[in-house]
């Protein structure tokens, strides 16, 4: 319960608000003649968390139409223990735009905190570190490790490649040698507060953002 301001009683809560929108206004005569649009959809409503442009399209045509527009920086992130910021991750890559996301270790990662943006997302699997860096070579990308050790350089110092692959490593431990190996830099996060590190799923939607604000062109995406 809460209390209202004007009359001094308790009143419920008000509802959550209803996400999304209904059924196609107008009635099935007037639904649009384009093979994007979801006929289940248009007759019940959407209520995805899904930017306005692709309200009533179909999970395959928003995809293909991501695929057009997709940035050319990859993420990368270590999963040795089910790592419970991989799925924030993936709903932050899906935000910023990025090509995929690379899970390397444990195939098995934590879905929950990607409210099923990985069904919009490229998730790919590496064995470990090593394997990584091979398909990185491979497609002529570089990866840029985030972690604060010493011989790093501040993200913010800008500079970051157009096409690569953020590379971001467990909560707690930080990437592991053969990660930091595998990077051609490594940069970190300027901080200014008396805690060691950030969180893992915070720091890569900083770099992320980092890398949109050095590449990005906003208007591609209106």
């Amino acid at each position: 319960m809460e209390r209202d301001d004007e009359s001094g009683h308790e009143r419920p809560q008000d509802q959550e608000r209803e996400v999304g929108v209904g059924p196609w206004p107008g009635g099935r005569g007037t639904w649009p003649d384009d093979p994007r649009y979801d006929p289940e959809l248009l007759a019940h409503g959407d209520r995805r968390n899904v930017v306005d442009a692709y309200r009533y399209w179909r999970l395959q045509a928003i995809v293909a139409d991501l695929d057009t527009r997709r940035h050319p920086f990859h993420v990368a992130i270590e999963n040795l223990r089910h790592d419970l910021n991989i799925g924030s991750i993936v709903r932050s890559a899906n935000a910023f735009g990025a090509a995929r996301v690379h899970v390397v270790g444990r195939r098995r990662w934590n879905r929950r905190g990607a409210m099923v943006t990985d069904r919009y997302q490229h998730v790919d699997h590496h064995a470990d570190a090593g394997a990584l860096a091979v398909w990185a070579e491979l497609a002529g990308l570089p990866i840029v490790a985030i972690d604060n050790v010493p011989g790093s350089t501040p993200l913010e110092r800008g500079g970051l490649p157009r096409a690569c692959v953020l590379l971001f490593g467990q909560e707690g431990a930080g990437l592991t040698a053969d990660a930091l190996e595998a990077a051609a830099e490594v940069r970190h996060i300027t901080q200014f507060g008396s805690t060691r590190s950030v969180n893992a799923g915070a720091a890569a939607a900083v770099a992320m953002h980092a890398w949109v604000q050095e590449h990005a062109d906003p208007s591609a995406w209106a």
